[in-house]
């Protein structure tokens, strides 16, 4: 069912109030400013965009989605959740002994995630395979990979986006959580990354940038329809932390733990 704007924005708030859960709960520090920074890239995707099955997750023609940024699964499983793929009990274990949901996705199809990750910069090389035989194939589904500005830092991450101007993938979307801290502090000191539409546009991909909060602006980019024969890059502005004053553009909380008083001043927050 394709979700309204109005509905798509009380899914993020929805989604916002997982992530402070399971944070919480799982009584360790977690990735929380990447994850909370891509909430309404994924209520989006997940609400609106992508063509899925959570009764089939392995159904052939699904779009597939590639969260090349792993440490932002805080803002995927949500996004499961939401969409069907599996219940409380399984979203609830996050970080638990003989979890399928821990810090980084581990590929399983059955609950919906499509690709595992460690190590950054690989999903976009990923995505070209997947669009690359979607087409030979003739089938009619997209692929769209999520990654970090910081991840952009990586070699492997232009050669892919080479590859796919030159095979002409229309199916496939690369958005970039343009929010301009990585681990080590802010992007711009550790790789300076003015200009980034621009490199995409130079690679050959028909370039949109967006503000990655705007559930609008996300729709209409997020919706191409893939037959110009030239990939994607929505370049998507965002704020790390987004939604809870504390951690908005405060790198602290890339990794951090919730203790009780911050997820009570949190959750006031994102529920207000």
């Amino acid at each position: 069912m394709k979700r309204s704007v109005d509905e798509i924005k009380a899914l993020a708030r929805r989604m916002r109030k997982h992530i402070l859960d399971i944070s919480f709960a799982c009584n360790g520090s977690a990735h929380l400013g990447g994850g909370m920074s891509i909430v309404e890239i994924m209520a989006v995707l997940y609400g609106a965009v992508l063509r899925l099955n959570p009764a089939e997750p392995e159904w052939e023609d699904r779009d597939r989605f590639i969260l090349s940024k792993g440490h932002g699964v805080l803002g995927y499983y949500p996004a499961l959740l939401e969409a069907g793929f599996f219940g409380k009990e399984i979203f609830d274990s996050f970080k638990k002994n003989d979890s399928d949901l821990i810090a980084h996705p581990v590929m399983n199809l059955k609950l919906g995630i499509e690709s595992s990750n460690g190590s950054l910069g690989h999903g976009l090389s990923l995505g070209v395979g997947l669009a690359w035989a979607a087409r030979r194939k003739k089938r009619r589904h997209r692929i769209f990979v999520l990654l970090g500005d910081g991840e952009c830092n990586e070699g492997s991450v232009w050669e892919a986006a080479m590859s796919a101007s030159h095979y002409e993938l229309g199916n496939l979307v690369a958005i970039v959580d343009y929010n301009k801290l990585q681990s080590d502090g802010a992007s711009d000191r550790i790789l300076n990354s003015d200009g980034l539409p621009d490199k995409w546009r130079a690679f050959r991909w028909n370039t949109i940038e967006v503000d990655g909060h705007n559930v609008e602006q996300l729709l209409s980019a997020l919706s191409v329809s893939g037959d110009s024969g030239m990939p994607t890059a929505v370049i998507a502005h965002t704020v790390k932390g987004k939604g809870v004053s504390f951690m908005e553009n405060n790198n602290e909380w890339h990794h951090n733990r919730l203790t009780k008083s911050f997820y009570d001043q949190a959750l006031s927050e994102v529920m207000s």
